[in-house]
């Protein structure tokens, strides 16, 4: 091989890789972090474990990214290491679909049929599919799939053109003899591991080893313990995404290495105790894409048909690696927004869905809370808003910068509104919070103090505090199930919860300029109400928030004005609570 044809190699394992990169994450994306989603709701049955991991890695073409997945979840008690198991065994059969697609490369024929299915044949209609849904046609969603059909293309030209750039090689005695020095077991499987630990991929690195055999140097003695290393080197991409992580993601971490490290021994030790028997002749033969991929899966599931029955025994040997302790339970607490799935971005947006909506509950909590302790002061109720308060600045906090984080990922048209809602909206919860740990400090005033209300003044407070919770439950309510007639309902009743303010400050000021009403108690009354009017307008945004992002209508103050003004439904609402929550 010449400088040229070395830069041609280079040059095709490059678009190779790329190819391989570009579809897996479009296929992601395309996903929408439904494939993280189904993983997330893994069983305890093993079987069905074992099937989910293959199926989603199979989809994104990665087990590495499915390994790292598995260690986010059991690191955020999402899942328990019992049931990471199940998965990352599917994981590395899953991976093996790769290694078939491109094995497809090799198909020799003078017949039409079989020429058409060499991907060097109908690739360039797939690129020419995919270029024109990127550039002409305007949905996301066609998009996607246009950037995995490109992918592809680019994969299999790489794969192609790689494959082209090696065959040269097979008159050259150095490059045969170093492939001959690979029969060695354990040389092979180092080298194995080594290529995959450099690339962080087992499929790009069998994918690199199908093109090597186009030389015909490559022999199937020399290609099983390279197959083996490659199964161990892949684990390198998951250990170092427990690094940092809890003690049980640790643990996953290695239920992947040993898994795989078990795997091979067990495979090699039976393989070559019974070619010492039988001295195997197929050994010395060619190997080319197909039988690497046969290979490959073979070793796959029959390692998972033999430790699938001793998952608990690997697991066991997790624990023994990294021990148990007797804190280990307040080791830290489990975090939803765990780093390692900013690398599936729409799962990351699923989980921050999940925060928001937690606040949201949060936040309806405390409101439910404040009212009851209207009606019948208790000092445990306080201290649980107040508890509620600063739960709520801690998850804002983090959820803001997880979002910021989030924002700079490629993300789909419907993902990217997503994450500017939610960040609009905890801001709202977390100023509701605030607002009702105020209203529990007042209330904790007028206990402490002795003061209370006039029967009249009771009667008010009582009725604006139902408003306002309506408002509230309305927006949760919203907020959660995305139900657009129920946050149709927020503004309405928000208005008239504004106007409940006016009206009832207006008649503290009367009692108090009757004597009816201490000025201190007033304050007071006035801070509840006040609090209880702003609470409502919060809620009035992010219910616009969520009805403007549903409807593309994103002018949040432009849609308010529009609403007020010309909408019968909202005229209809507005007249149903003002009569509902009137004075007396």
């Amino acid at each position: 091989m010449d400088f040229f044809g070395l830069l041609t190699m280079i040059g095709g394992l490059a678009l190779f890789l790329y190819g391989m990169h570009t579809m897996g994450n479009a296929l992601s994306k395309l996903a929408g972090g439904r494939l993280e989603q189904i993983l997330e709701k893994v069983t305890n049955n093993p079987i069905k474990a074992v099937l989910l991991g293959a199926g989603v890695t199979a989809v994104i073409q990665s087990s590495s990214a499915t390994t790292v997945m598995v260690v986010g979840f059991v690191n955020s008690g999402i899942m328990r290491l019992s049931q990471a198991v199940g998965v990352i065994m599917g994981a590395n059969i899953g991976t093996t679909v790769t290694s078939w697609l491109l094995s497809l490369t090799g198909i020799e024929g003078d017949n039409f049929l079989i020429k058409l299915m060499k991907p060097s044949s109908f690739s360039p209609v797939l690129a020419l599919i995919g270029i024109i849904f990127i550039m002409f046609v305007k949905s996301e969603k066609k998009k996607d799939i246009g950037t995995i059909l490109i992918g592809f293309a680019v994969l299999m030209f790489g794969m192609e053109t790689m494959s082209g750039a090696v065959k040269p090689l097979a008159d050259v005695p150095e490059f045969t003899s170093l492939f001959t020095a690979f029969e060695n077991p354990i040389l092979g499987m180092i080298v194995g591991a080594v290529l995959t630990a450099i690339i962080q991929s087992s499929s790009a690195s069998v994918g690199i080893l199908q093109a090597m055999c186009a030389t015909g140097g490559v022999s199937i003695g020399a290609a099983i313990p390279v197959i083996m290393g490659q199964n161990i080197g892949t684990c390198v991409t998951a250990l170092l995404s427990g690094v940092g992580a809890s003690k049980n993601a640790r643990r996953a971490a290695l239920v992947h290495l040993y898994f795989n490290l078990i795997g091979t021994i067990l495979f090699m030790a039976i393989f070559y105790g019974l070619n010492a028997l039988l001295d195997f002749a197929f050994l010395s033969e060619a190997a080319n894409g197909a039988i690497i991929a046969v290979i490959h899966s073979v070793f796959n599931v029959l390692a998972t048909l033999a430790l699938l029955p001793a998952s608990k025994l690997i697991e066991r040997l997790a624990y023994i690696t990294i021990p148990q302790t007797d804190d280990e339970g307040q080791e830290e607490e489990h975090k939803v927004l765990d780093e390692r799935f900013l690398e599936r971005p729409a799962f990351a947006v699923a989980q921050c869905r999940t925060v928001a909506c937690d606040m949201a509950q949060y936040v309806e909590e405390a409101m439910k809370l404040t009212s009851i302790n209207q009606e019948s002061y208790d000092r445990n109720s306080v201290q649980r808003v107040m508890e509620i308060e600063d739960q709520l600045d801690v998850m804002q906090d983090e959820l803001s910068t997880y979002l910021t984080k989030i924002s700079i990922k490629p993300l789909s048209e419907k993902d990217s509104i997503a994450v500017s809602k939610f960040g609009r909206c905890i801001t709202d919860f977390e100023r509701i919070s605030d607002y009702a740990k105020g209203i529990a400090y007042s209330q904790k005033k007028l206990f402490s103090e002795g003061r209370h209300l006039s029967e009249e003044g009771k009667v008010d407070i009582r009725t604006i505090f139902e408003a306002t919770m309506e408002t509230v439950e309305n927006t949760v309510q919203c907020f959660i199930h995305g139900d657009m007639e129920t946050a149709m309902r927020v503004d309405p009743l928000a208005d008239v919860v504004h106007e409940m303010k006016n009206e009832l400050r207006s008649r503290h000021n009367a009692r108090l300029a009757a004597g009816e009403c201490s000025v201190e108690l007033g304050v007071t009354v006035t801070d509840i109400v006040t609090s209880l009017e702003r609470i409502a307008q919060h809620c009035s945004n992010v219910a616009e928030e969520h009805i403007a992002s549903e409807t593309d209508t994103y002018a949040l103050h432009q849609y308010a004005r529009s609403m007020k003004e010309g909408n019968e439904f909202y005229k209809e609402l507005y007249s149903e609570y003002k009569e509902r929550f009137a004075l007396k």
